[in-house]
């Protein structure tokens, strides 16, 4: 297919999808003439991941080239591939608040009661990973605010969540082939976040009126 079809399949602007060639992030299609290409439905499948990693996952394009190289990888894993795209979205897109090395006894205790939890729920991931950092500097803004009792909400929390990073976890596998997984991650993580932001809304709001007995209406 020529450019244009292939602007038309994904939804991508040509001018775009020349800018996307010329850094890189896409293959060169195979010459037919000297200003011609044809492309074919890998570009497809290319174009629509690095659409997905750009437009959805907020990511620059030096971070969109680390995850396509972790993707062309001769030695991936599937694992070790959906760790770095996760791993990516989070850092570019959701923005963890950076860590603070100030020795601070609110600081240790809730590094202690995030470790503590890691291995009560037996998860294998580090006290290092981005997420575990991020949580640790959400125990401690709670303590600053005077609401420290907040951290007995870790393991209830950390309950529904592995029920929901499992319905996650299927969700990516249906999708099939390694490039699609890697979109339904970028896709899943920054979408299914304000999916379960708006279903926890919504369950406040039926909670609330159970508990405190709201009048219909």
């Amino acid at each position: 297919m020529r450019i244009a079809e292939l602007s038309r399949r994904t939804g991508v602007a040509v001018p775009t999808i020349k800018f996307y060639l010329r850094e890189g992030v896409l293959a060169p299609g195979e010459r037919t003439s000297p200003n011609q290409a044809s492309y074919g439905d890998a570009h497809v499948h290319r174009l629509r991941l690095v659409r997905a990693l750009v437009e959805v996952g907020g990511l620059p394009l030096a971070a969109v080239r680390d995850v396509l190289d972790t993707v062309d990888s001769a030695e991936r894993g599937v694992d070790k591939t959906l760790g770095t795209v996760q791993n990516a979205v989070i850092t570019h897109a959701a923005k963890p608040a950076a860590d603070d090395d100030t020795p601070d006894p609110a600081r240790t205790a809730a590094e202690e009661a995030v470790a503590e939890l890691i291995d009560d729920m037996g998860w294998q991931v580090g006290t290092d990973h981005p997420s575990a950092r991020a949580l640790v500097s959400v125990l401690v803004a709670a303590e600053g605010l005077g609401h420290g009792r907040i951290a007995g909400l870790l393991a209830p929390y950390a309950e529904a969540c592995t029920r929901i990073a499992a319905v996650d976890l299927d969700y990516v596998a249906a999708a099939g082939a390694l490039d699609d997984m890697v979109e339904s991650v970028v896709v899943g993580t920054v979408l299914g976040d304000s999916i379960l932001t708006a279903l926890r809304r919504l369950a406040h709001v039926h909670e609330s009126g159970s508990r405190y007995h709201r009048r219909p209406g």
